[in-house]
């Protein structure tokens, strides 16, 4: 029985989508010019990926003269909310609190970064920023 295809993004999708998330649109061509890959990417390689990418519904494309044209179905918020819920269910046990102690414990984590959580933090409780 096969695999179900994964709603989360991969490295090799994330890198396409965040060129079509820049750019709104593009050809394969386009999105192979657009990437900086050592060595370049094949063609055959960013179409399979772009494939893939439309049937979990990331992407669409329209035929534009010979040349299919794709644009992002998702946008880049939407995706990273849906990467973060899975990091919460799958490592965190759905605790965002759990998650929140994991980065500060982080010794990368910026004295800014956390005065700008503390701020984020304080909007929330006071009613949110929705």
């Amino acid at each position: 029985m096969p695999r179900k295809p994964s709603r989360q993004l991969t490295e090799a999708e994330l890198r396409l989508m965040n060129v079509l998330w820049d750019r709104d649109r593009g050809t394969v061509g386009e999105i192979a010019e657009a990437l900086e890959a050592d060595p370049p990417l094949a063609y055959n390689t960013i179409l399979t990926t772009l494939r893939i990418l439309e049937n979990k519904g990331f992407v669409r494309h329209t035929k534009e003269s010979r040349a299919f044209v794709y644009e992002p179905l998702v946008g880049r918020d939407e995706a990273s909310g849906g990467a973060v819920r899975h990091l919460l269910a799958r490592f965190f046990n759905n605790s965002p609190t759990m998650l929140m102690a994991s980065l500060l414990k982080d010794e990368r984590i910026r004295k800014r970064d956390l005065e700008k959580l503390k701020v984020l933090i304080a909007k929330e409780s006071k009613g949110g920023t929705k």
